[in-house]
Formats: C-alpha cells, structure tokens, sequence
C-alpha cells in the first residue's frame, strides 16, 4: 500500500453536478478531482475501479444524541459513531441535552475529551442556551471560542432538562447573538399540554399511540416555528430550523428565507418515510418529537428536499433501549435510532421520487459544513480531507440488524434500492464490502473545526 491511491470511474455527485471521472488521495486530503478520468497515470499510487458506483463526499450529521455522558446504556460515542460510518457518515455533531447537558465551556471540554478517544468519525458538538447562560455563550463567541463549537441549541417552549428557553427576554437576547448558527426545536410547551390533558381525560393512562401526532400537534409545530421565523427576521439571525415536519413550515420557511437568506432547515428521512398511518403498527417504535405527520406533509417535504427549502438533512439519532419504547405512551420516550440508515434511505427516497442526487449532496455534506463553518470537510475538492462514501446504487439489501448500542431500528427489514459499499475518512479506507476494515483503528478521526460563519 502506499500513500497515494486514485478512485476511477466514478460517478462523482456534488450539489452542483454529477460526472464520471477520477478522483486523487494523498496526505489524507483530496489531491485531485477530474471530471471525465483525464488523470494521467500516477506513479506509485493504489487505484480502486468504481465504475458504475456513486462517489460523495462522506456524510456531515448535525443531529445526532449519542447518548454521552449520563445515559450510555442507550448508546455511547464509540458504539454510535461506528454505526455511523457504516451508513456513510464520516463526521457528527451532537446535540447538549446529555446528562449534565452541554451548556458551558466545562461540560464541552468533557465532551470533546471523551470524543478523542473513543470516537471512529470526525467529531463536534453543540453547546445549549437557557433562560441564564447566554450571555455565558456571547462572551466565549467574542474570546474567540466559537470554534469549538458548532451552533447554540434551543429548545422553544419544550423542555429537556434545565434547556426550555421559555422567558421572551431570553429569547430575544440568543436571537440577537451573530457568528453561529441559533438551531431551534420548535415545539409549543402550551398546545401541547393541553392536548395531552385532553387524551389523558379520554384514555386515562392507555393513550393510543396514533395520538401522538394529535398531542405533539402541527399547530404546536407551526406556532413554535412561526415565531422563531419572526424573531430571525428581527435581528437578521442565522437560524437553522431543525426536523421540520409539516407543510405549514414548508411554506413559512420559503417566505421567511425571501426576506432573511441566512434562514436554513433541516428535516430527517423520518419524515420523509414514515406517515402517521404507521403507528398503528409501529406503536411507540415509531414515537418522537416532533411527531411523524401525515402522507401529505411527507409529500411536501420531500417536495421541499427537491426544490432547496429543507437544506439539510439531519437523523436526529436518538437511541432509546427496546424495553423502554415497549412501555405505554405516557412512559414511553421519544427517539429513533437511525444514523445508519439515513443516508442510504435518502438517496432512496431520491431516486424513487425523481430528485437528483445533487440535492442528496448538498443536503448531507455541502450545506452542513456551510452552514457550521466546518472546515475543509463536505466537498469533493482538491485540498479538503478525504471523507468519502461510496455507494452502490443498485446493491441495496434488506435493513438487518444495526450496529446501534440499543440493537434496533425502525428501518429494520426495509429495503433501500442502494447500499454503502466503501467509507473513507481522512484518506483511510475503514468500511468495504459494507462492514468494517481492520484500517479503522488507524483512521485517526478528529475534532471537528467550527469557522466563524457569516452573519447579516
């Protein structure tokens, strides 16, 4: 084996094209890229034929909860992060509601600390606002720490741990904060106790699963999400919806980005699946929050994926043990484990739905490292790391069992048209033939670099 190796033949898709060509490693960086496979013969350079074969840059999850600290027999970094780079994900970003949560320079040290020697990906974290902590993140932003982290979360009006941002003081002061992105999850804490009190009357404590959607209601969504749009508005925040789940916010985010170009969206393939019509079958395997809407918004999403409105897409991957999803709605948490599906599901969806697969790149790679500032990752560029996937798109297999701690996945027995045949991260090769390469204990994985991101 020597340094340098050459990937011929591929199709290579960014979010602006996609051609056949060549495609240089060297010094775990992208040495070339050659539409049309012009490259001359390379000297002493390792060659991989991937004809036929999709070649993207490796996948940049955003949203993920690995679970670490506090809640490790869930999950845990190294366990989910393996899992990851089998689904093609070669970089994520953890969200702070751990336990403690991450809502200071202390228990992001820990994080990152604990990330360095255990993680297979490239890794990053987010730090968490509440009602007393932001001006805590203003001044680790204006010392020049804002590079260690990659947005600041909020939670809008629906709590986790001590992080509901509830008080409009505190809301306007985290909106008004420029140089990183603000990530909301938009849910109304009042709509939703009141729905839940009213099926509590209704069912007492055998509240039917299909409600959920009823409870965690769209109009809880829409409100929540309607005023996070407002306040971006206001003070020209960089403002990055997360899980969007209904049409109304389709069409709220295409206006409200008219008016404020620094406005983003994600949604999760969750959304772009599964419809409220499988919690009958599914029960609480399928329960999270947001809930999964109907078949009507799942169109309008993945109308929104084609036509650029949802700009990222993240898995949200939330693992929570078997036995826990099986207990009754009120007892039973929200989360799904899918990091390892998400990529593979997406391209799916893409090529099922007539989306060109340039949008799958830009979605999973381009626009996550824009939109956080990572730096020199997410594009299939001469000088960036080597994080690469490749995937066959004709190779698909049923969904086994994953590589996810809690040992399940609402995706298991589906059947995606495609499959993640070859991962590289940082110009070492550490998943063939879908399953892991001895070379992954040398694929030096590292913290992920956060670049001041523009602001208006």
């Amino acid at each position: 084996m020597t340094d340098r190796l050459i990937l011929r033949n591929a199709t290579m898709v960014t979010g602006n094209s996609s051609a056949i060509g060549d495609l240089g490693i060297e010094g775990g960086r992208i040495s070339g890229v050659w539409p049309g496979g012009k490259h001359k013969k390379w000297p002493a350079a390792d060659e991989v034929d991937l004809q036929g074969k999709i070649l993207m840059a490796g996948g940049i999850d955003t949203h993920v909860h690995f679970r670490e600290p506090g809640m490790t027999r869930k999950a845990d970094i190294a366990s989910e992060s393996a899992a990851a780079l089998l689904g093609g994900i070669t970089s994520f970003v953890d969200m702070p509601n751990t336990n403690p949560p991450t809502v200071n320079l202390s228990t992001l040290e820990d994080k990152l600390q604990r990330a360095s020697g255990s993680s297979l990906a490239n890794y990053g974290f987010h730090i968490g606002a509440t009602n007393d902590n932001i001006e805590q993140i203003q001044r680790y932003i204006s010392l020049g720490l804002g590079t260690r982290f990659a947005g600041i979360k909020v939670f809008m009006g629906s709590s986790t741990g001590n992080m509901l941002v509830d008080r409009d003081s505190a809301l306007e002061k985290v909106f008004g904060i420029h140089g990183k992105p603000i990530l909301v999850h938009s849910e109304d804490e009042g709509i939703i106790k009141k729905n839940l009190l009213e099926a509590s009357e209704k069912y007492g404590e055998s509240i039917p699963f299909p409600m959920h959607p009823q409870i965690r209601s769209r109009e809880a969504c829409i409100k929540s999400t309607r005023k996070a749009l407002d306040l971006a508005i206001k003070y020209g925040t960089r403002l990055h919806v997360l899980h969007v789940s209904t049409s109304e916010e389709v069409e709220m985010l295409r206006e409200a980005k008219r008016i404020n170009p620094f406005i983003t969206a994600e949604t999760s393939v969750n959304y772009l699946w599964f419809s409220d019509e499988d919690y009958a079958r599914m029960g609480g395997m399928l329960k999270s929050n947001p809930a999964v809407k109907s078949a009507e918004d799942r169109s309008a999403l993945i109308e929104a994926l084609s036509d650029g409105t949802i700009d990222t897409i993240g898995s949200d991957h939330a693992p929570h043990l078997p036995e826990e999803k099986g207990r009754p709605y009120l007892t039973c948490p929200s989360g799904l484990p899918s990091v390892q599906q998400s990529l593979p599901m997406a391209v799916h969806i893409a090529m099922s739905q007539g989306i060109p697969l340039t949008r799958i790149a830009s979605a999973f790679s381009e626009k996550p490292a824009s939109i956080f500032g990572i730096e020199s990752r997410g594009f299939l560029k001469k000088g960036c790391f080597a994080d690469l996937v490749v995937i066959d798109p004709a190779g698909g297999q049923p969904f086994g069992t994953p590589a996810y701690k809690c040992g399940w996945t609402p995706y298991e027995g589906v059947k995606p048209c495609c499959r993640v045949e070859m991962v590289w991260i940082n110009g070492i090769r550490v998943v063939k033939d879908g399953t892991m390469c001895p070379e992954t204990a040398q694929s030096n994985p590292r913290q992920l670099r956060f670049l001041p991101t523009l602001s208006s």
